[in-house]
């Protein structure tokens, strides 16, 4: 779990996730948060936790998170945020998927099941969101219903190939993961996700997404421009170009 002032919810997300009765070992990384989260991962059993002395943003919280997984000896890595705005109910089946061969990557869908606006997301959000998933499956020739859900799981073989260390360090890093993982030829799979939007669970405000926006169509175009051979293949595969842009 990517950390960051989420003491209010961490504990119950922590309680779901466990009553699923399938996960051995829960990994909370805090990013130098302001509030109570780091001293309520202290009193949580069965964890892992591991505090960034200064703020390296979401996707800098992930790098550490991955690294921390696999140095455990992860096989099936899942990676939830501690809001409670995905419910660990799903934890089960999107290990399954994994566990039994099936695929390499699985995805908590908002849209699937038209969960999005039900959960309550902003309907900005959720045009914005059909908008981008539209071009990024143009670009990169996939077939997801949404690239920006905080709910992933990962084989051990798939996160071991990904040069996730040269990605952003902010919200375009789950963007730039999905890219390397198209581009290696693996398939996503999808369940639908139910959602729920409230004062604790956290979000970005308009002007970020509006950043994060513009990163992504970035790096759809940068992926389409490779795959025609346009621009050099190491600007997918490592994302040398892209992990400069802040978002």
């Amino acid at each position: 779990m990517p950390a960051y002032n989420a003491a209010k919810t961490l504990r119950m997300t922590y309680d779901e996730i466990m009553s699923q009765g399938v996960v051995d070992l829960v990994i909370i990384v805090d990013d130098a948060s302001q509030d109570d989260t780091a001293a309520m991962a202290r009193t949580l059993p069965n964890t892992k936790v591991y505090i960034h002395e200064t703020n390296r943003g979401y996707g800098g919280n992930q790098k550490t998170c991955y690294k921390m997984a696999l140095n455990e000896g992860a096989d099936i890595i899942i990676m939830v945020h501690p809001d409670y705005q995905y419910t660990p109910k799903l934890i089960p089946a999107m290990t399954s998927l994994i566990g039994n061969g099936l695929y390499h990557c699985v995805l908590g869908s908002r849209i699937l099941g038209g969960y999005a606006l039900k959960g309550g997301m902003p309907i900005w959000k959720f045009v914005s969101n059909r908008f981008l998933t539209f071009v990024e499956n143009i670009f990169l020739g996939a077939k997801l219903s949404e690239y920006h859900t905080g709910y992933r799981a990962f084989s051990r073989i798939l996160l071991e190939q990904l040069p996730l260390e040269v990605n952003s360090n902010d919200y375009l890093f789950d963007n730039q993961m999905l890219a390397q993982i198209v581009w290696r030829g693996f398939t996503i799979a999808e369940i639908s996700c139910p959602t729920k939007y409230f004062g604790e669970a956290s979000s970005i405000g308009l002007i970020r997404s509006i950043k994060y926006g513009f990163g992504c169509l970035f790096t759809a175009f940068v992926f389409r421009l490779a795959k025609m051979k346009i621009f050099p293949r190491r600007f997918i595969l490592d994302q040398t170009m892209m992990r400069h842009v802040t978002i």
